[in-house]
């Protein structure tokens, strides 16, 4: 029952939002939510029993373990922004906004518990359905255009999935076995499955899910999705929808690894791990958008994630470690970049100048959320970008770790000269005043993110290492 409730709880309040009238009660629902499903989460968690339901096509199993905790702690975190925010857009509807965050939790939930192929499709199908019109939220050409692209690419890629998942299914039924969409069934039948059928299965979904997730070339619906959608609902997406993808992608790499076709995984992994890297390097440089860069660097973690993945071993651990450093790290960016772009009207380095001076403490939490993501310790990103590193290193995959360290420092330049640019200067005269000023409801869940980053580049409690080391070796292994 916990499983559904899970789901079942962020639904009902979905609904409930859409039915209370005061538009300055609404948007507390949202926080109210988030820390109901935060607390079933941690029930979930110390629960002895096996956390399942439908039969087995919702279980939350070791890796489930990682990736739901962080999904729920990043959107309780956002969720603390919302009502501040919307009060600085009151005359916003806010309505479908603070149903559409409810429902976006459910979805992420229902993805990262889901065990059956179809029951996950839908729900990333469904993610992408109640993110819409938060990426509309703004109402304007710009966001419009936006929420299309974002629609078109993903809808494409999600096609692509439900045909990868089909190829998965027959690669079954071709082998005489009985077709089954569960992952359970899959992974214990993986060493029958025709080996041509798998092996084309795994490139449409790496394709399909690759693009949810933003990987390149899949990735140019992001630069606009982020750029133009309000600063919590880029953090959703770079630090929760992103996650779900990737869990998602884990589904299948466990399938070929427990066929024996690991290494034909990891290579293509490897692959377009290192090419997402490299665009994001070359796009983020002399980036103007603000926003948009956060986006390229969301393109480069994705395939940090990857590429630890596609090295396997230690570096499976790196890459789950990183999942959530990277998750912490967006809403810590995300959060700050929102407040800037308020308190400037604008997200250009043309327009926006001396963020210190204007917005002290979100300029330092942007300052600081860059030096996390680029990998500087002692944030968090260091010491699992340096496990991918190391563990490639040991591997013998001496090209792979020189890639990999270049391309990251080619990055941290490229994000520096946007970033100086914001934060540093004077603030020009000729812009209008917008009144807005730092608060504790601005800027303290992106505090609260940035302590737990900084936590994480210095000590990994014992219990998260021993669960991280048991997703690693589950995603390899499927035990």
């Amino acid at each position: 029952m916990v499983a559904i409730a899970l789901v079942a709880v962020p639904l009902l309040l979905a609904l409930c939002s859409l039915a209370v009238a005061s538009s300055r009660v609404r948007p507390w629902l949202v926080p109210a939510g988030a820390a109901i499903h935060l607390s079933l989460v941690l029930f979930a968690l110390r629960s002895h029993s096996d956390v399942s339901a439908l039969g087995g096509w919702m279980v939350l199993d070791k890796l489930g373990r990682i990736a739901l905790p962080l999904v729920s702690i990043l959107f309780f975190a956002c969720s603390l922004y919302v009502p501040t925010y919307l009060r600085l857009r009151s005359k916003r509807p806010n309505r479908v906004f603070c149903g559409a965050l409810l429902a976006f939790l459910a979805m992420m939930t229902l993805i990262t518990v889901s065990h059956h192929l179809g029951l996950m499709w839908v729900a990333l199908e469904a993610n992408a359905l109640v993110s819409a019109p938060l990426l509309y939220f703004n109402h304007n050409p710009r966001s419009l255009e936006a929420t299309w692209k974002y629609l078109l690419i993903g809808g494409v890629g999600i096609a692509l999935a439900l045909l990868g998942s089909f190829f998965l299914a027959y690669a079954a039924l071709h082998a005489g076995l009985r077709g089954s969409l569960l992952v359970d069934d899959l992974v214990r039948d993986a060493p029958l499955l025709s080996r041509p059928w798998l092996h084309t299965a795994f490139i449409v979904l790496l394709v399909g899910y690759g693009t949810k997730m933003g990987l390149a070339p899949m990735h140019t619906w992001k630069p606009d999705a982020y750029g133009e959608a309000p600063g919590v609902v880029g953090a959703l997406l770079a630090g929760g929808l992103t996650t779900c993808a990737f869990v998602a992608l884990l589904r299948f790499y466990q399938v070929c690894s427990a066929a024996g076709e690991g290494a034909f995984a990891r290579d293509l992994l490897v692959a377009i791990g290192l090419l997402s890297m490299a665009v994001a390097s070359v796009f983020v440089a002399r980036q103007r958008d603000y926003k948009r860069m956060l986006a390229y660097s969301s393109v480069e973690h994705m395939g940090i994630m990857v590429v630890g993945i596609g090295v396997g071993g230690l570096a499976a651990f790196g890459a789950l470690l990183h999942l959530i450093n990277n998750a912490l790290t967006k809403g810590v960016l995300f959060i700050a970049a929102a407040n800037i772009h308020r308190a400037y009207g604008g997200k250009t380095t043309a327009t926006v100048s001396g963020a210190l001076r204007r917005v002290p403490a979100s300029a330092g939490l942007f300052v600081a959320g860059f030096f996390a993501v680029t990998g500087s310790p002692p944030f968090g990103p260091f010491l699992s970008e340096f496990t991918i590193l190391r563990s490639a290193v040991e591997s013998g995959r001496y090209f792979v770790a020189g890639a990999f360290l270049t391309l990251l420092f080619v990055v941290f330049v490229g994000m520096a000269g946007t970033v100086l640019a914001v934060v540093q200067g004077k603030p020009r005269e000729d812009l209008p005043q917008t009144g807005f000023h730092d608060s504790l409801g601005t800027v303290g869940p992106a505090i609260g993110l940035l302590i737990a980053v900084v936590l994480l580049g210095v000590w990994v409690p014992p219990g998260l290492d021993a669960a991280l080391r048991d997703a690693a070796r589950f995603v390899e292994t499927g035990q």
